[in-house]
């Protein structure tokens, strides 16, 4: 894998992104990180890449049977006759809009990947929810801090709310609760007991500001942290909340008992 940035997972918890890392590694994938591609040239087994150092430095060659670029996307408003609408864009080409999916042009109006936001499905879903209530009169809303990630790989990956590095950038005060698949009975008895569930709460109120969970059925366990999130709950308020034995699900409950007290099985 070759990645312009210096670290995987993106914006993700740098805390999850080097434990997956090194968990890829044992995979058997090699990383050159902090590196872009230059050119991509078939061959008749396949192609070579070449790379260098974003930095700066001397390029590199890779021999490769298949080449999956993802750069990333980008909103597709090309062709749709926004400009002959008299639709504004912004730089990055997304349309803009105010705080109710509504364009500067009256009865036109936008949501999911060519709007601001992560382009994720399940946003464009919510966004056409809320849009669609908003037009029948009632008040729909997005609660963007609730939104979660995930990165289906295996173990997979999948984030809420904020990392530690955002709340150490804005100065919140938080506490921090994790726990391991390790001493998870489900996880042991599945033979997954690789990753960690991180919880991040408000240090004063205990309100849950974002969960990072790498490890088997990560996608499907970070709903219970966006859930919680949705309703302003605490970790205390997760911890108390009595989960069937043996799950997966109970690691989450550990993270939050060791946020705001301590973990039972460790």
């Amino acid at each position: 894998m070759v990645e312009f940035l210096d670290k995987v997972l993106g914006p993700m918890d740098q805390e999850v992104s080097t434990a997956f890392q090194k968990l890829l590694v044992k995979q058997g994938i090699e990383f050159r990180l902090g590196a872009k591609v230059t050119g991509v040239e078939k061959t008749e087994s396949g192609a070579k890449v070449t790379f260098e150092p974003v930095k700066g430095g001397e390029a590199e060659t890779l021999d490769a049977d298949v080449v999956l670029v993802a750069t990333g996307r980008k909103p597709y408003t090309e062709g749709l006759g926004l400009e002959e609408a008299g639709v504004k864009l912004d730089e990055r080409g997304r349309v803009e809009i105010d705080g109710h999916f509504k364009t500067n042009v009256d009865g036109i109006y936008a949501i999911g990947d060519v709007v601001k936001g992560a382009m994720l499905a399940h946003k464009a879903e919510d966004e056409g929810v809320a849009l669609a209530e908003i037009l029948a009169g009632q008040a729909g809303h997005v609660n963007y801090d609730a939104i979660p990630s995930v990165v289906y790989t295996e173990p997979e990956v999948a984030s809420v709310g904020k990392t530690e590095e955002e709340l150490k950038k804005a100065g919140v005060d938080y506490k921090v609760g994790k726990f391991p698949f390790m001493a998870n009975g489900r996880a042991r008895a599945m033979l997954k007991t690789d990753g960690f569930v991180k919880i991040l709460v408000d240090a004063k109120t205990d309100r849950v500001l974002g969960a990072h969970i790498l490890g088997a059925g990560a996608g499907d366990l970070i709903a219970e942290a966006a859930l919680l999130m949705e309703f302003g709950g605490a970790s205390e308020d997760l911890a108390r909340t009595s989960h069937a034995h043996p799950t997966l699900s109970e690691a989450v409950r550990e993270a939050a008992f060791a946020a705001f007290a301590k973990p039972i099985h460790i």
